[in-house]
């Protein structure tokens, strides 16, 4: 059962704009092996209100590009050092990820690396 928009955390929480920056990620990716096509960072803050909109929670459009440009780095800069196969296997334990039912090592590791990568950049909102 999803949770109620009073449940949830603040939309500008570290922990929230950390699994935008992984959710957006994971899509990207999966754009990428099955289209060759990456989304733009428009795209992605688009996406980001519309994820945010479900559960009644906003961000600025500004915090929406910079978390889009931070998934975009990091999808991309995993792309250039995984196997195709890797790739594809990173995306689906990803994809699987964002049930918070599912739990693996591997997408952990990688929610560890969006929140560095939040903490490592100022943000725009």
């Amino acid at each position: 059962m999803p949770l109620s928009a009073a449940h949830q955390p603040p939309a500008d929480s570290r922990g929230t704009r950390a699994a935008l920056i992984f959710a957006l990620t994971a899509e990207r990716l999966s754009l990428w092996y099955e289209h060759g096509q990456w989304p733009t960072e428009a795209q992605g803050a688009t996406l980001a209100a519309d994820w945010l909109a479900r559960t009644r929670r906003s961000l600025p459009l500004a915090e929406r590009r910079h978390l889009s440009g931070l998934s975009d780095q990091l999808a991309r800069s995993m792309a250039a050092t995984l196997s195709r196969e890797a790739g594809l296997f990173t995306v689906h334990e990803m994809m699987e990820a964002l049930d918070p039912r599912y739990d693996s090592e591997h997408a952990r590791a990688l929610m560890t690396e969006c929140e560095r990568l939040l903490d490592d950049t100022p943000g725009d909102g």
